[in-house]
């Protein structure tokens, strides 16, 4: 029996029949089912929008400080990000397509590749990521509030008592109202999120257009920071630095790389979503990033008292400025763009992953609830407290697990399977896909120890800078390698 309809634009959904077959597996839940064509609404605005907010954020403002507190000068940063952002959009493409192909989120497509219960590893390893994330966005969300109730309140700082575990109470209590924000909108589902999107990525780049174009007013040019030498004179210097900073540029979206198809299910055509992730993202990350470094140079000229290193902190910038109404817009700015790029990039993905370990039990809701009691589990004021651990150390790190995975997905959709699933299949236990593909789990874990084996090994250490290069590649031929020289008996079992 044919279960599915293909439209004229490539576009594949589940027949009547088919779909109310499925609906009594144990794989099947509303939230992980595939989008009707009908209803994949989102137009090439509502994906450059999607990336423009989520690269909006304090971490993207940041990262060029990163770079160059490593030693890089303003426009080695810049082509670092560049280089870094253009290389993660191939992947993020290449796994876009079977989610606006199917309108399959993204531990339904792993299903293809690792197997309907092997899609754990993938889904469960990338939601934790997402979670570490979450906390942090929540804790920059949450300083951001703490800033603009101290605009208003006389002494908030000290309101509720002195530091416990290094912060003020009010500290955590904006951390708390920041956190509740994110879930409430989870709460209300993927309609209210695209809204979110749509109008916060115009918003936000107009307020921080705003606050460059008057802050190099009162500093009367971009000060010190564009005219400052990097500190290396040969390649050989630039070079144990960049090929890390690279991977870590890599490794910041390398989650997005793996479930865009979260996203891209409710695309209506192949066209709108790639080209709406191409003009976006590498543009929008650099430009950001540029704004920080122009911002950042001019402050130091205008409040010339400031710690250097306080400056690249946007919070810690504005708490400069008097003026409470200065304060409070600039704050709301903050809380805007990190809530916009919490929920996209780190609430979503871990929801439909924890949803997708036990269907029956966690929707999407409970699964963004999970996901932020992780969160703060994490401790992310410890991921933050340090710049050049948080680059090198939590965005490397996790690149080479990631990496790995995205190479079996691409190797197994574009070159195995050519492009061609079982729809149905992906819902059904004794499926073509059922159970465990140990070649993709294998792939996946030879690509994590090459990643990561540098940690360990000194005179390997090389291969842990290289970490998502690594694993995509050793997890991408050794996936392909093993489906065409040991491929999977067909199972042709019935079955829920």
């Amino acid at each position: 029996m044919i279960e599915t309809i293909q439209h004229d634009d490539g576009r594949v959904e589940l027949n009547a029949d088919a779909e109310e077959s499925i609906r009594r597996s144990s794989l099947y839940n509303d939230d992980l089912a595939p989008v009707p064509v009908a209803k994949r609404n989102w137009t090439t605005y509502n994906y450059a929008a999607l990336w423009i907010s989520m690269a909006h954020c304090i971490p993207t403002y940041m990262m060029a400080s990163g770079l160059i507190s490593a030693g890089m000068n303003w426009w080695q940063a810049l082509i670092t990000i560049l280089l870094g952002n253009t290389i993660v959009l191939v992947p993020i493409l290449l796994n876009s397509h079977p989610g606006t192909k199917y309108g399959i989120p993204f531990p339904v497509f792993a299903r293809a590749a690792y197997g309907t219960g092997g899609s754990n590893l993938p889904a469960l390893m990338r939601a934790i990521v997402a979670c570490g994330w979450f906390g942090i966005q929540a804790w920059i969300g949450g300083q951001a509030l703490q800033t603009f109730f101290a605009a208003f309140i006389p002494g908030w700082h000290d309101l509720l008592g002195a530091a416990v575990g290094g912060h003020t109470p009010t500290e955590w209590l904006s951390f708390l109202i920041f956190w509740g924000m994110n879930i409430l909108i989870i709460y209300r589902g993927m309609d209210l999120l695209r809204m979110v999107e749509n109008w916060a990525a115009p918003y936000v780049l107009v307020m921080t257009g705003i606050l460059l174009t008057w802050i190099l007013y009162q500093a009367g040019g971009i000060g010190f920071l564009l005219h400052e030498p990097g500190k290396f004179h040969t390649l050989g210097e630039f070079w144990p630095v960049f090929v890390p900073s690279l991977t870590a540029m890599v490794g910041f979206w390398a989650t997005l790389s793996l479930n865009m198809p979260d996203f891209t299910r409710f695309g209506e055509s192949q066209r709108e979503q790639a080209v709406g992730q191409t003009v976006a993202l590498p543009t929008t990350m650099v430009v950001f990033a540029a704004m920080g470094i122009l911002i950042t140079s001019a402050a130091i000229v205008v409040f010339p008292h400031m710690n250097p290193a306080d400056a690249w902190d946007p919070v810690k910038l504005v708490g400069q400025f008097s003026q409470p109404v200065v304060v409070a817009i600039s704050m709301f700015t903050v809380v805007v763009a990190t809530l916009s790029v919490n929920i996209a990039a780190n609430v979503v993905s871990p929801a439909n992953d924890f949803a997708n370990a036990f269907p029956k039990l966690i929707s999407f809701r409970t699964g963004g609830l999970i996901t932020g009691i992780i969160g703060i589990l994490m401790q992310p004021w410890k991921l933050l407290a340090d710049p050049s651990g948080y680059i090198f150390g939590w965005l490397v790190g996790y690149s080479g697990g990631l990496g790995s995975i995205a190479g079996v997905l691409i190797a197994d959709y574009w070159i195995v399977r050519r492009k061609n699933l079982n729809l149905g299949d992906l819902y059904r236990s004794k499926g073509l896909y059922g159970g465990w593909n140990w070649r993709a789990v294998t792939s996946t874990l030879l690509g994590c120890f090459f990643a990561w084996v540098g940690l360990i090994i000194r005179e390997l250490s090389v291969l842990y800078d290289y970490g998502w290069f690594v694993g995509f590649g050793v997890a991408f031929f050794v996936h392909w390698g093993l489906m065409k020289f040991l491929p999977p008996q067909v199972n042709t079992a019935e079955g829920e």
